[in-house]
Order: C-alpha cells, then sequence, then structure tokens
C-alpha cells in the first residue's frame, strides 16, 4: 500500500444506517470523518425499507427486543441513545411520520426523507461521503491504512459498518464478516433471519391454492411466540408471525401456528354444538380462517358437517389442527428475501460502550455486522442508530 496516505481522523467504511450516523456524531466533535461505500448510492436498505416508507424506529424499543449471545450487550448503546433520540432528529428536520401499529413509526411520506436527512446532518458536520469507492485492502495498525479505490487512505479509527448478507441484490456482501475473521475475531455463526418459510412435498400441496390469504396466528419457534398475521404464498409461509418466528427457528423444527389466538377452541365448538346445531363446522371456522382456509381444513383434517353429527372426539380433531397446527418447514428463502443477518461479529470482541475492538484499538464494528439482531418493526434501525452514535462519540 501507497505510503503516500491521504490522512483522516475517522474512515467509516458503509454508507448504510449504522455508518452514517457514526459518521455524523464523530463529524459533530469536530473529527475529520470520511464515509466509504461500495455502492452508488448511501443508505439502499433504507430507502426500501417499510415498502419505501422506512420503519425508523419503535416506540417501545427495550433490550428484550433483540438476539445475541450476550443479549445484555445492547443495553449501554440503547440507554444512551434511544428511540426518542432519533424520533427528536425527526421531528427536528420537519419529518411527518405516523405510527402504523404495535409503536411502529414510518414516514408519511417517503424513506429518502431519512436518507436526506443523515445527509445533511453529515454535510453540516462536514463528512465527507464517496459511493462507488470499494475498499480492497485494509492493515489495521497506527494508523490504520487501507485502499479505496485508486487511493490509498490511513486513519486513525476505523469503523466497520458493512451489514451481513442480507439481500445480495442491494449489494450486501460478507466483507465486514471477513475482515474480522481475517483479524482472528470470533464471529458468531450467521444465517437469515427475518424471511419467510419455504415448504416441500405434501405440506406445500396442501395449501395450493390459498396464497394471499393472511391470517391473524400466534405463531411459535426456539420457544419464542409472536402475534401477528401469517401469509400464505406459493412457496410457503409469510408476514409478520412468521418472520418473527424466523429469527428463533432452526433446521429440523417444527412450527406451532395457533390459528385460534385468545379462544378456547374446544369449548367454543362444545357450546355452539348446544345453542347452534345444526351450524356448519366450515362456518366456524370460517369467521376466523377465512371461508378458502376453513374448507381446505374440513378437506383436509376433518369433514364438514353440522355441529350436531361432530362427538368429543371429532372437536378434539378439529383443535389438534389449530391450535397449534404443526407445520415442518423445509427451509427459508434465505438471504435473497431475508431482513437481516442474523450472529456477526462476537460482542465478547467489542467494548459494549464504545463498540470498538478490545484487542485492535481504533478499529469499531457496528450494526447489523455484529451479533445483534432485533425484532421486525424498526428495532433494527435502533440498533444501527444506537450503535452508530455510540461508536461514533469515540472514535
Amino acid at each position: 500500500m501507497s505510503e503516500a496516505a491521504k490522512h483522516f481522523d475517522v474512515v467509516v467504511i458503509g454508507g448504510g444506517a449504522a455508518g452514517l450516523m457514526c459518521a455524523l456524531t464523530a463529524g459533530d466533535r469536530g473529527r475529520r470523518v470520511l464515509v466509504l461505500d461500495h455502492a452508488n448510492r448511501v443508505g439502499k436498505k433504507i430507502l426500501m425499507s417499510g415498502g419505501g416508507r422506512c420503519n425508523f424506529t419503535n416506540m417501545y424499543c427495550e433490550p428484550e427486543n433483540f438476539i445475541s449471545a450476550n443479549p445484555h450487550f445492547v443495553k449501554s448503546a440503547l440507554s444512551r441513545y434511544s428511540q426518542w433520540d432519533f424520533i427528536a432528529l425527526v421531528d427536528k428536520h420537519g419529518i411527518p411520520y405516523h405510527e402504523k401499529k404495535l409503536g411502529q413509526l414510518f414516514c408519511d411520506h417517503s424513506s429518502k426523507d431519512i436518507v436526506r436527512m443523515l445527509l445533511d446532518e453529515c454535510a453540516a458536520a462536514g463528512v465527507a461521503v464517496r459511493t462507488d469507492t470499494p475498499v480492497t485492502d485494509v492493515e489495521t495498525g497506527t494508523p490504520h491504512r487501507l485502499q479505496a479505490g485508486a487511493e490509498a487512505i490511513a486513519c486513525e479509527s476505523l469503523v466497520i459498518a458493512t451489514g451481513g448478507y442480507s439481500i445480495p441484490r442491494m449489494g450486501a456482501t460478507g466483507f465486514g464478516l471477513d475482515l474480522a475473521r481475517s483479524l482472528g475475531l470470533p464471529v458468531q455463526p450467521t444465517r437469515p433471519a427475518l424471511v419467510p418459510f419455504t415448504l416441500s412435498g405434501r405440506p406445500l400441496e396442501e395449501l395450493e391454492g390459498l396464497s394471499g390469504v393472511a391470517l391473524d396466528t400466534v405463531t411459535t419457534a426456539g420457544g419464542m411466540g409472536f402475534r401477528e398475521n401469517l401469509l400464505f404464498t406459493h412457496r410457503g409461509l409469510s408476514g409478520p408471525a412468521v418472520l418473527q418466528a424466523s429469527s428463533y427457528w432452526e433446521e429440523g423444527q417444527a412450527v406451532a401456528i395457533d390459528l385460534f389466538p385468545g379462544i378456547d377452541l374446544a369449548a367454543h365448538l362444545r357450546e355452539l354444538r348446544e345453542q347452534r346445531p345444526k351450524l356448519e363446522l366450515k362456518s366456524v371456522l370460517g369467521e376466523q380462517l377465512t371461508r378458502r382456509v376453513a374448507q381446505r381444513w374440513c378437506e383436509l383434517w376433518v369433514e364438514n358437517r353440522a355441529l350436531e353429527h361432530l362427538s368429543n372426539a371429532d372437536i378434539e380433531q378439529v383443535v389438534a389442527a389449530c391450535q397449534p397446527w404443526t407445520v415442518w418447514p423445509a427451509g427459508t428463502e434465505g438471504y435473497r428475501t431475508a431482513e437481516v443477518t442474523l450472529g456477526g461479529v462476537d460482542t465478547a470482541a467489542l467494548s459494549s460502550k464504545t463498540m470498538e475492538c478490545r484487542t485492535i484499538p481504533g478499529l469499531y464494528f457496528i450494526g447489523e455486522v455484529v451479533d445483534v439482531t432485533g425484532h421486525l418493526g424498526g428495532h433494527n434501525f435502533q440498533w444501527a442508530w444506537a450503535s452508530g452514535h455510540a461508536a461514533g462519540e469515540y472514535a
């Protein structure tokens, strides 16, 4: 690498949510900051999130909304830069937003408002941002050195904010994870998370024709259940409940889906059998499951007939098919559609206060590249803002 390197106080590799937040925070401290991104524009994941409206945080964000080998790691950063701090920044820029549900905050107009806000803050702090600039070589030391395109760059603090493997069509790579491994840092196993399940063979055939139907469910995997909508797809199951559960699912496990959440279905059917004996089973099931799904469930597991002709054993059979409906996924849709990457740089290698590597001074890892994965609903963005801010205060 050339000795005639251009020097910065801080170089941030990755111009996503965490990287831009870190850059503007460090810039506000008077640090000379450079952001490098290999893509043709920054904030691509911000731009596509929330259907183009960016679910930028969650009003109820707490440490319990995150998965990590060390569940305590997130507490420091989240407490020092909370959802209310980011909301205050959004308010400062006059960006209109609304709560969709469950504390999820979305832009009224466009996710472009959030990217523009971050870039305006970076500009005000004197941060330089370069796109179409892949980093091809990194040497840690005093200073750190890297090759960015044709230019050699040196810096006191190097921040890795390159995300994970999720959604490769948007330019996601394993750059940060590969760098960590090359430096001998521990990396927790990675896999797609917040991702639809795929089915195959008979389980998929049984659901043919139901694609597009959504149901209110409690979907449970790995001991964690989520009450949200489930969506039937051509290839399997999706919807918020499934995406949430996928973060806790491991290959070979079953998924338990309560199709009548909050209802004692057996007692409900016995009561209706007394009160309205001529009512057909599929009509009762259809009130919750939709007519199409109820018809299919009757075809698959219990013959449709009037409730007066259902024995207690028949009712037990109905309940067994609904509370829970047990599904054995063939797999997931993978990183192609996964919203996040589970796993990453082991938090044991980092300071929870500064995000700095314990063994390599001046090297920081933030955002999705770290072994911290949030639940659906704005939590992953809040981790990006909080971890980026934490590093930016010290880099």
